[in-house]
């Protein structure tokens, strides 16, 4: 391509500087002459090239299209991804004299405030995203691809949904022999092993937190009636994000820091197993019950939020919402008129 022959060139040329041989002014002049000759050639070519400059590599852009409403998935309290007011077909294309304008749940759109902003191309832009700003947007686009072709017209439908990262955390459960139900040493051991546990998890900024315990009567084989404290605990990771020093590497996700987690608990009870086979003396009146840790992954969301991998194919373990409660073809149709829960199933049965 003739574009690539400037570039040849001034490679040749720092090559011939570095040989020692200075060009002289007529050769530079020969060099510029020949340089723009080339690009008068083909100007028609060149002028499109730093165009595609301008597109940034770390924002997310999404097109639309005249055959169905595209969707769009934006976490809560963050910024949203560019929602460019153009189709496929039309966003390498030249518009000319293009207008946009927006349309949202509550009317037509402006870049009034920090948190709504429409761009110099016509791309929907949020900021710290909320709730309230679910629903169905449209954009009308109207321009001409020449200058002389009449206006065109377009109108492109989105529905833009909040939603949140589920709830993911560990599940455990454990049983001790212990003495009798009544006994006070069960009330401080409790609060002994949440302590312990506590610490254990500290440092991956995690939380321990005691979901039950219950002091059973419990018949053995040939071992008649023994007393059995069963405790049911629950590991959740904790914000990173916030506070003086927010973490921002990839061992600070969520999943990872309970990963670690759940690691150090099965070493903890594994531990206490060991130590009671090495023991020669009786054992102790409460002890780790040897096979009886149990761990579960919970994946759950937060009420007012629920996941649809039906609906919701590109996002399926979105715990999502949409604030819109009428159904956008016409019909006024609300949720809650038929006595249905407002969540993220009764919204897309009335948006779709």
């Amino acid at each position: 391509m003739e574009a690539s022959v400037p570039g040849r060139a001034r490679r040749g040329r720092r090559r011939t500087r570095a040989a020692g041989s200075p060009l002289s002014r007529a050769a530079v002049l020969l060099f510029l002459s020949a340089f723009l000759v080339r690009v008068t050639a083909s100007v028609g070519y060149l002028v499109r090239l730093p165009r595609s400059f301008r597109l940034t590599k770390d924002s997310v852009k999404i097109v639309g299209s005249t055959n169905f409403p595209v969707k769009v998935y934006v976490m809560l309290h963050q910024k949203s991804p560019h929602v460019l007011c153009v189709t496929q077909r039309l966003r390498n294309a030249e518009l000319i004299d293009p207008s946009f304008q927006w349309h949202g749940p509550k009317g037509k759109v402006i870049s009034e405030n920090s948190t709504t902003q429409i761009t110099s191309t016509g791309s929907l832009v949020f900021q710290n995203f909320q709730e309230r700003m679910s629903g169905i947007y449209t954009c009308s686009l109207e321009y001409k691809p020449t200058v002389e072709e009449t206006v065109k017209r377009l109108h492109l439908k989105y529905i833009i949904y909040a939603y949140r990262e589920p709830h993911y955390y560990y599940q455990f459960t454990a049983r001790y022999h212990a003495p009798p139900c009544n006994s006070i040493y069960n009330i401080s051991f409790e609060k002994k092993l949440l302590q312990i546990l506590s610490k254990l998890v500290l440092d991956l900024s995690c939380e321990i937190s005691l979901l039950k315990s219950e002091c059973h009567h419990v018949k053995m084989q040939k071992a008649g009636l023994q007393n059995e404290l069963f405790f049911t605990f629950s590991v959740s990771s904790l914000d990173t994000g916030k506070g003086p020093k927010p973490c921002t590497d990839h061992n600070c996700e969520s999943s990872r820091r309970l990963a670690k987690a759940k690691n150090l608990i099965e070493r903890f009870f594994n531990q206490q197993v060991e130590a009671l086979g090495r023991r020669a003396e009786p054992l102790p009146e409460i002890y780790y019950i040897e096979g009886t840790l149990q761990m579960v992954w919970i994946n759950r969301c937060f009420p007012g939020y629920g996941m649809n991998d039906m609906q919701h194919p590109k996002c399926p373990e979105c715990c999502g919402t949409v604030t819109s409660r009428t159904n956008p073809t016409g019909t006024g149709r609300s949720c809650r008129s038929e006595g249905y829960k407002f969540s993220l199933l009764c919204s897309l049965s009335c948006i779709e």
